[in-house]
């Protein structure tokens, strides 16, 4: 791997990519410390200093640092990631949009669509996230966090707006940085812009994390990461090879057809998109409690803000089970494989061609999808599971961070698939210059 990185880097059109991703990459962690204007820093400071394994850490975590900086990028690329999951939700639906999708140059419309949908998308992920950190300073230190913000008698209306804007351009900024790695860099940009995120942040949440109980802390951190990345290449490169045969067809005195294929259907299809489906309703609750205050209203932060408790693990759990068969159902409707198999001359050896073999796709799919949703779900609860486990070992008062959380579950599956996605694409360069790539 490292013979063939040197092997890249020396011809000039790979260097220059790899460079200019890295040039982007610095130019974003620098955003990442451009602070929201208005913000108190102290009263950040305290927030965080008194969250060390919460929902808090891992949106620092997924954005590189830009959250614990409130940073004008803190909502990252993911108002994006929400548009186009909405907008792949609803191309199917609405037959107005199914058309656009089909017509020449319809891809293209369809990704102005999102990002014109991310812009709204920023702004409201914009006024929950400043919501939820006033209440949690308000907790802590019975201040604001930016003092006139929101929509009340009290607020002030320009600051209100300064920020939304604010961290909306930020969040386009962000974007923005991202389609250029695509188009001129190495990968895909927004894939590399939140791969680039979570692993800026490792260090110093590690170092966090062995400032107490050095030796049981490090040894469950690696282990963790060891097991985790390797279960993890396993189930996203897991495959069901389901065999397809041609038909010969004769035309003249030649003969076409008549091969043998497979269709590859993964075990995970759906990705880590169930985790980000998941992750948002399980914190809706917190947002909307944002907005009240009482007892009710606390224990509900507490439970689903600050990823406490059984239910908060139970629950999640099952939104991302449920979210894996959604999102695969979603995807194998799309591609409707049983009618272009039959459109092609294509048919599966015992299966009757048609609405038979799309039965026999979907009882696979459904069949194999439950080691996917029950692994994403697994994945998805691994901190509340090393809260247990640190309990047990250490006690209730010595539990202090979480070796899970360091890279979080979603952060792993992201790191993996981007590290793999990439390998591949710098594989086919490779290759292409007759080099030998990583994969052997």
């Amino acid at each position: 791997m490292i013979e063939a990185l040197r092997n890249a880097f020396r011809l000039p059109d790979l260097r220059r990519k790899m460079l200019y991703t890295a040039l982007i990459l610095i130019i974003y962690q620098f955003a990442a410390h451009v602070t929201v204007p208005g913000v108190d820093r102290q009263a950040l400071d305290a927030l965080f200093s008194g969250d060390e394994s919460g929902f808090l850490s891992v949106l620092n975590l997924l954005s590189g640092g830009a959250v614990s900086n409130f940073s004008v990028i803190a909502n990252g690329v993911y108002p994006y990631i929400t548009a186009s999951i909405i907008l792949q939700l609803l191309v199917p639906i609405i037959p107005r949009l199914e058309a656009i999708a089909k017509e020449p140059g319809g891809q293209e419309k369809i990704n102005q669509y999102t990002y014109y949908l991310a812009i709204p998308m920023a702004a409201l992920q914009a006024i929950g996230q400043v919501n939820i950190f006033q209440s949690q300073v308000s907790q802590v230190s019975n201040t604001t966090l930016i003092p006139g913000f929101g929509f009340g008698s009290n607020s002030d209306l320009l600051t209100t707006l300064s920020v939304v804007v604010t961290m909306t351009a930020g969040t386009m900024f962000a974007i923005w940085l991202g389609e250029l790695i695509t188009e001129q860099g190495i990968g895909n940009g927004i894939s590399i812009i939140i791969f680039a995120g979570i692993v800026a942040g490792v260090p110093s949440g590690l170092y966090q994390l062995l400032q107490t109980h050095f030796v049981f802390n490090l040894v469950a951190f690696v282990s963790l990461t060891i097991v985790t990345v390797i279960v993890i290449v396993i189930i996203q490169e897991g495959t069901r090879r389901i065999p397809v045969q041609y038909g010969k067809r004769v035309r003249g005195r030649k003969m076409y057809g008549g091969g043998a294929t497979h269709i590859p259907l993964k075990v995970n299809t759906a990705g880590m998109i169930p985790l980000i489906f998941a992750q948002s309703i399980v914190t809706f609750p917190a947002i909307i409690a944002g907005f009240f205050s009482g007892n009710t209203a606390t224990r509900i932060q507490n439970t689903f803000g600050n990823q406490q408790g059984f239910w908060y693990w139970f629950v999640y759990f099952w939104l991302v089970v449920f979210f894996t068969y959604f999102y695969t159902s979603v995807m194998v409707q799309n591609q409707n494989l049983g009618e272009n198999l039959q459109k092609n001359g294509g048919f599966i050896p015992g299966i009757r061609p048609g609405r038979r073999t799309q039965d026999y796709i979907n009882r696979i799919v459904n069949r194999i999808t439950l080691v996917g949703a029950v692994f994403l779900g697994a994945v998805a609860i691994l901190p509340g599971i090393m809260q247990v486990i640190q309990r047990l070992a250490l006690g209730e008062a010595a539990v202090s961070g979480n070796p899970a959380l360091v890279i979080s579950s979603a952060g792993l599956i992201i790191v993996v698939g981007v590290v793999i996605d990439t390998m591949r694409q710098l594989e086919a360069q490779l290759t292409m210059r007759n080099y030998d790539g990583f994969m052997r």
